[in-house]
Parts: C-alpha cells; sequence; structure tokens
C-alpha cells in the first residue's frame, strides 16, 4: 500500500490549500527507475547509431534483459522513439523558458537573443537529440499527435515573445517588400487564430516564421558540420544573425 502525503499549494485567494498526494509504490518506483535506464540506454544507441538503427532488440541487448522485458514499458520502436522525441523538445523548451525568464520582461530584444542562444547552446550540448527532432525524417517512423505539445512549446515561446513587444509599442510594423498574396495572407491569419496569436497580423507573423526558419537553419548548419571551415568562431556570426532576425521582425532596439 502506499502511503498518502500532502502538499501546500497557493489558491487563487493566495492562501494556502492543503492537497492530498500518493506517494509512487516501491513498484512504481521501480518502473520509473527502469524506464529511466531503458530511454538512457536508447540515447546512447541513438548517438553510436542514429534513430534509424533504434530497436528494442538492440536496447533489450545492451541492458542485458530479454526483448520480452521491454514490451512491458514500450509497446513497440515508434512508442520509445515518442518518448525520447517529447523528452527532448521538453528539454530544449525548458532551458529556452528559463533562459528567457531570468531577464526583464520589457527587454524585449535581450530576451530574443537570449532564447535563440538557448536554443543554439542546447544543440551544441545535445547533437544526437536535436537530429532527433530536427534532422532528417526516421524511415518508417510517423510522429503521433502526442508530439504536438511539446514540440510546439518553442515556437509559441517566442511567438509570444513577439507578441508581447508588439501590445508594448516595442516592435515596428513595416510593411512588407512584397505583399503577401491574399491566399497566403489567409494562412497566416488562419495560423495565428489556431495557435491563440491572433493579434500578431500576418505580415509580422510571417516575417517572425521567415526569422524562425533562419535561425535554426544556422543551428543545424553548426550541428551537423555544415559551417565547418567557414568561420573560426560561429558565435559572433551567430548573433549577427540572430540581431539582423530581431530587426528583420520589427524588434526596437533597446537603449
Amino acid at each position: 500500500m502506499s502511503r498518502t502525503s500532502f502538499r501546500l499549494e497557493n489558491s487563487d485567494l493566495g492562501r494556502g490549500i492543503l492537497v492530498r498526494m500518493s506517494a509512487p509504490s516501491p513498484r512504481d518506483r521501480v518502473r520509473e527507475e527502469i524506464t529511466r535506464e531503458i530511454k538512457a540506454t536508447a540515447r546512447a544507441r541513438l548517438a553510436q547509431h542514429g534513430a534509424g538503427e533504434l530497436s528494442l532488440r538492440a536496447v533489450a541487448r545492451d541492458l542485458g534483459l530479454a526483448p520480452s522485458a521491454l514490451y512491458r514499458y514500450f509497446p513497440s520502436r515508434d512508442a520509445l522513439l515518442t518518448a525520447l522525441i517529447i523528452e527532448s523538445y521538453d528539454s530544449l523548451a525548458d532551458q529556452v523558458e528559463e533562459t528567457i525568464s531570468a531577464l526583464p520582461i520589457d527587454q524585449f530584444v535581450a530576451r530574443w537573443r537570449a532564447g535563440w542562444e538557448a536554443v543554439r547552446d542546447w544543440a551544441r550540448d545535445h547533437p544526437h537529440e536535436y537530429a532527433l527532432i530536427f534532422g532528417s525524417p526516421i524511415p518508417g517512423y510517423a510522429a503521433p499527435s502526442d508530439t504536438t505539445t511539446s514540440g510546439s512549446r518553442i515556437p509559441l515561446l517566442l511567438l509570444a515573445l513577439v507578441r508581447d513587444a508588439r501590445a508594448a509599442g516595442a516592435l515596428s510594423e513595416q510593411p512588407l517588400h512584397h505583399p503577401l498574396p491574399d491566399d497566403a495572407a489567409a494562412e497566416a491569419n488562419h495560423l495565428a487564430a489556431a495557435i491563440d496569436l491572433a493579434d500578431i497580423p500576418g505580415p509580422i507573423l510571417l516575417r517572425a516564421v521567415i526569422a524562425w526558419s533562419q535561425l535554426f537553419g544556422m543551428v543545424s548548419f553548426e550541428v551537423f558540420g555544415q559551417l565547418t571551415g567557414a568561420f573560426t568562431d560561429n558565435t559572433p556570426f551567430f548573433t549577427v544573425a540572430t540581431d539582423l532576425m530581431a530587426s528583420f521582425v520589427g524588434f526596437q532596439a533597446e537603449q
């Protein structure tokens, strides 16, 4: 029988309330530990052989377990890949969110720059996990809808920063050099509404998506070795590009 514990939480009225919680049972703790070991072993195989070569049989062999034992934790290779993908998305988003949140809320350019530096830092520290979520498609694998929430966190964080800067009057709304065709403008507005950011006009959203693709492309070039031999130090190059994209989106320079 599991023990019962209590946690103190803040209510909307500012008064502490006790929430009854059940502590994990020994069986649950063992299951959590084995699940962590399976995922850690799978990540090690990703680093050595790539996602396309991942299999439950190989992970079981590395762990010294019968393959049938892993099916109690992950019913298929795709289920294990999905768990790793979600974990990678969340790890990246957590680092970006923590970095942005540490800066003053009205320092929009600084938060933009810090957010992208956090993306680059995480990608350089976790190249194989980065390849898993932003690299080539994995043969035979189709990401389920389970990955959507975690995969959306980064774009929503950065688009919220654009929205907040516009609301604070810190985002210029210069017209596009090439106005959006009617169908593209309608799609941009539909996208903004779908992600609950309908107050971002289509041209600004388009600029943000272009900046997104440019900067993630640069991170991918660096992680996958495409910038080797181009720059002695990629950091100044990336910083300049981040600031150029901030200006392109419309962020106004801060004093």
